[in-house]
């Protein structure tokens, strides 16, 4: 059956073979109208999915031709939403939707909203602007050594790249000698190291009423020991962390972001929340709030 005869509606999912995307295709595949639902994907690495049709390849976001590639995919595969999952396409996506019109198709945030999430050193200038709470932050070029950095957060910091996926290169330095800070440039973030209990708020931000819908989820293992990716998270009831709940909600309030979102916070020594760094988009773990897609697929204007 050809796409203009399939009366279902069509899902597409960017980075289809990546953790978000798969967590994403196993949602949409348990949907209660999973049945009126075409789900396609593309990755850079084409690969079967559980709960895609089909996963096909795509144009690198940093390849000089990602957005004539894109609409040239939109265009022959006629999506009704595209759910973008992956980091570095999020700011040229979002461009790319405000000038050719497509955006009403992207889940996605205005392009300076992408711009800023995807830059870990600009959202947290500008949550800092915002009075959210965040660690005591830097870029790494403007502190010298790892001695001054050490003295300068008054104990371990976190290093990470401005722009990655997830916790790619996070890293925490406890010495002055530490190898990892003479690889340290501009382009690289610098913060202070909250050792308390580490969160990934899931929220839905609403791109008609700005409302909010939280879910705090808490990190019980990690990639890289203290920090990193969560390799497995504990749904909070409730009420049960209404600070991090409410700190998760300014952040995307005041970054402007829109659709589903996937924060981390973390507590300081004094148990106070932080907000660590902010994905604009369905994180890996987004299965443990499965409100985010169904508010998705009821509320999204596309």
């Amino acid at each position: 059956m050809s796409a203009a005869a399939d009366q279902r509606r069509t899902i597409l999912v960017t980075g289809a073979a990546g953790p978000a995307g798969r967590t994403l295709g196993a949602q949409l595949a348990r949907t209660p109208d999973a049945a009126g639902l075409r789900v396609l994907g593309v990755d850079l690495a084409p690969a079967e999915v559980p709960g895609y049709e089909q996963v096909g390849p795509v144009t690198g976001a940093l390849d000089h031709d990602y957005e004539q590639a894109m609409i040239e995919l939109l265009s022959r595969i006629g999506p009704d939403l595209v759910l973008p999952t992956v980091a570095e396409e999020l700011p040229r996506l979002a461009t790319l939707g405000a000038a050719t019109g497509l955006g009403s198709l992207l889940v996605l945030s205005a392009p300076a909203s992408a711009a800023i999430a995807s830059d870990k050193l600009l959202t947290m200038w500008a949550l800092d602007r915002a009075g959210v709470p965040v660690p005591q932050f830097g870029a790494a070029d403007r502190l010298g050594s790892a001695e001054d950095a050490l003295a300068w957060a008054g104990g371990p910091f976190v290093v990470k790249p401005r722009v990655a996926r997830g916790g790619r290169g996070v890293h925490v330095v406890e010495a002055a000698d530490d190898p990892a800070w003479q690889q340290l440039d501009g382009s690289w973030v610098v913060q202070s190291f909250a050792p308390g209990t580490e969160y990934s708020p899931q929220v839905y931000r609403s791109p008609a009423t700005g409302a909010c819908v939280v879910v705090v989820l808490e990190k019980t293992g990690r990639k890289q020991g203290r920090v990193g990716n969560a390799t497995s998270v504990t749904r909070l009831p409730d009420g049960a962390a209404p600070d991090v709940a409410q700190v998760a909600a300014a952040a995307v309030t005041a970054l402007d972001l829109v659709g589903p979102i996937d924060l981390d916070v973390r507590r300081t020594t004094d148990g106070s929340p932080v907000v660590l760094e902010v994905n604009a988009r369905f994180g890996a773990v987004c299965a443990e709030a499965p409100e985010l897609l169904g508010c998705v697929l009821e509320q999204w204007p596309g």
